[in-house]
């Protein structure tokens, strides 16, 4: 979902190919949407630090693919310092992600939270146009929409509480800290295999999550079987079925397809938050999350993104 500076600059016909999914893509990217749903739930019911849970997901993650790396010898020998740059600052950004964004789903309702932090593609897309793109009238009809689910949800939390006002920005910036990741991500890409660039990112980003746990004196161990239980199955649904899936067809099905299935998570996520965590987000803050899906939508439609970085909720 990256490469906006690039990709943007296209026709839209050009620029989003997007291949009609055959029975078992689509099933795959059922599979995959239902594990990602689960992200937000499941850390909700976590009583430990989020930092912990960050921490966990993100080192059992390096820790899986290291022997994939160890096996691709010629990439190995390959390697250089100066092309693991990218890899490491997005390893910073995507732990500034899960800092963010995290806290907020106990902060403000998982749907409100999980709705807020899919407008990445919203984020990169500003970049872009920071950097000089010109965006397509679609993206700006996306933008406008997006912003307005946003203030939409922002004003039904201000009645419920400042602190769900709170948690309503933590999501924001959350996806701020996703667009970052993916951008550099991006970048790591054009010079690193999958294995190589998701070891390095995936170990920075615990590295700086242990740091920050012992900074503000959170502990990463000593926690009760079920949150133990509850971690594993995070990191076995967001991580390992949820992004290895959605990788897996993308090449068949293309990103264009890839990017508006991850967007099937806000609605996963509320029916998946209604049935463990019995939350219901309030009424009038559906309209808004509705309009957040539809603004992200049309933004990922007006481009096509880079070859993917995995999704990081």
């Amino acid at each position: 979902m990256n490469e906006p500076a690039s990709t943007l600059q296209r026709a839209p016909s050009q620029a989003w190919a997007v291949h009609r999914p055959g029975g078992r893509d689509v099933a795959l990217m059922a599979v995959a949407v239902v594990g990602v749903s689960f992200s937000g739930p499941l850390t909700a019911l976590v009583a430990t630090s989020f930092l912990a849970i960050a921490f966990w997901r993100n080192a059992a993650g390096a820790v899986l693919l290291l022997p994939v790396l160890l096996a691709e010898r010629a990439t190995l020998t390959g390697l250089r310092p100066r092309q693991l740059t990218s890899s490491l600052v997005a390893g910073l950004f995507l732990a500034a992600h899960f800092a963010a964004w995290l806290p907020s789903l106990s902060m403000t309702t998982v749907a409100a939270s999980t709705a807020l932090v899919t407008t990445t593609p919203i984020w990169t897309a500003l970049a872009a146009r920071v950097s000089g793109v010109h965006l397509p009238r679609q993206v700006w009809w996306g933008l406008a929409l997006a912003v307005f689910g946003a203030a939409l949800i922002a004003g039904v939390d201000v009645a419920v509480s400042w602190r769900a006002l709170a948690g309503d920005g933590l999501a924001l910036l959350g996806a701020i800290c996703a667009g970052g990741y993916m951008l550099a991500g991006a970048r790591a890409r054009e010079r690193l295999s999958t294995s190589a660039y998701a070891v390095v990112c995936y170990s920075t980003c615990a590295v700086a999550l242990a740091v920050a746990a012992v900074v503000a004196d959170v502990p990463l161990t000593g926690f009760s079987a079920r949150d133990w239980w509850l971690i594993a199955a995070i990191t076995f649904c967001a991580q390992l079925l949820g992004h290895t899936l959605l990788n897996l067809v993308l090449s068949s099905v293309g990103p264009t397809v890839v990017g508006l299935a991850i967007l099937l998570e806000v609605p996963g996520a509320l029916l998946v938050a209604l049935v463990l965590l019995d939350q219901v987000p309030p009424l009038l803050a559906v309209p808004g999350m509705v309009a957040v899906v539809i603004g992200v939508a049309l933004v990922i439609r007006a481009g096509r993104p880079s070859p993917v970085v995995e999704p990081v909720t």
